[in-house]
């Protein structure tokens, strides 16, 4: 009912994004839209699901994947790790394909499953093939402990984004002109809304998988933090530095050559647009 409110306060006030707000109300307004309203559906997103919440439920599973225990544990902290971040990705991806009407429901359940037991199973694989063959050498523990988790995570992330989210480049996407009116679907544009996701989620959870261990080792050399519970604050904290960055913006753009020959004569724009999803 709130957002509901929300919504209908923004179209009273004939205000725009591009316009500058000086109403304090008004741009709580924006924020709380933007944040649970998706941009092509005009549908209420689920709380757990919305951007805010992305941070304090991830975070928590990429430290428990980090801590590399037992390889069934690794397997299951991966699973619930990829099961939600999956959730979040269809849930804030591009929304023409659903909105134009094809039945993508169920395969995206199956793609979503197939590469959330794939991703898990390749994170927990390391500690499988280390137990397996009994490998305690103080290399192999490095490798297979300290370096492989964090470039896996990234990869792993990366691929299901594009698995989820490939309907996208299949059946393409939106793109409209500057005033915001359609003017084709491109499967080009899908591709690259679904690559840069792909990429910046890599980034994402490869930098903050990677960042927490490399700064509690320096810190433990420097014996700043003694004590396990002031440890675990500096591992959080590192952990929440590369949340803020952001390699792509959610309105994506796209020039004019590089779209569809269809979507060239019907518009003389040079630059499109395009929502890449989160």
């Amino acid at each position: 009912d709130e957002i509901r409110r929300t919504r209908l306060l923004l179209q009273n006030s004939g205000k725009t994004l591009s316009e500058p707000i000086q109403n304090d109300q008004t741009k709580q307004a924006f924020l709380l839209s933007l944040s649970s309203v998706h941009p092509d559906t005009d549908k209420i997103i689920p709380v757990l699901f919305r951007p805010p919440a992305f941070l304090p439920i991830s975070l928590p599973l990429v430290i428990a994947s980090s801590l590399q225990l037992q390889a069934k544990q690794t397997f299951f902290c991966q699973f619930v790790f990829h099961t939600y971040t999956t959730g979040f990705t269809l849930l804030n991806g591009n929304g023409t394909a659903k909105a134009e009407g094809y039945s993508l429901q169920e395969k995206q359940i199956f793609y979503s499953l197939g590469a959330i037991s794939y991703a898990a199973c390749i994170g927990a694989l390391p500690l499988v093939f280390m137990n397996r063959y009994t490998l305690k050498s103080p290399l192999t523990q490095l490798v297979i402990k300290k370096l492989l988790p964090a470039p896996l995570l990234g990869l792993m992330s990366a691929f299901t984004a594009a698995v989820v989210r490939s309907p996208e480049f299949e059946n393409g996407i939106e793109v409209m002109d500057r005033n915001g009116k359609v003017v084709g679907l491109s499967q080009k544009a899908g591709e690259k809304a679904v690559k840069e996701t792909a990429l910046s989620r890599a980034v994402l959870f490869g930098t903050t998988f990677f960042l927490p261990a490399v700064l509690m080792y320096f810190f433990e050399r420097a014996k700043f933090a003694k004590t396990p519970h002031a440890l675990a604050s500096v591992r959080m904290l590192a952990g929440m530095l590369p949340v803020s960055l952001s390699m792509f913006p959610q309105c994506g753009e796209i020039k004019r050559a590089d779209l569809e020959p269809e979507i060239l004569s019907s518009t003389e724009e040079t630059e499109l647009f395009y929502n890449r999803g989160i």
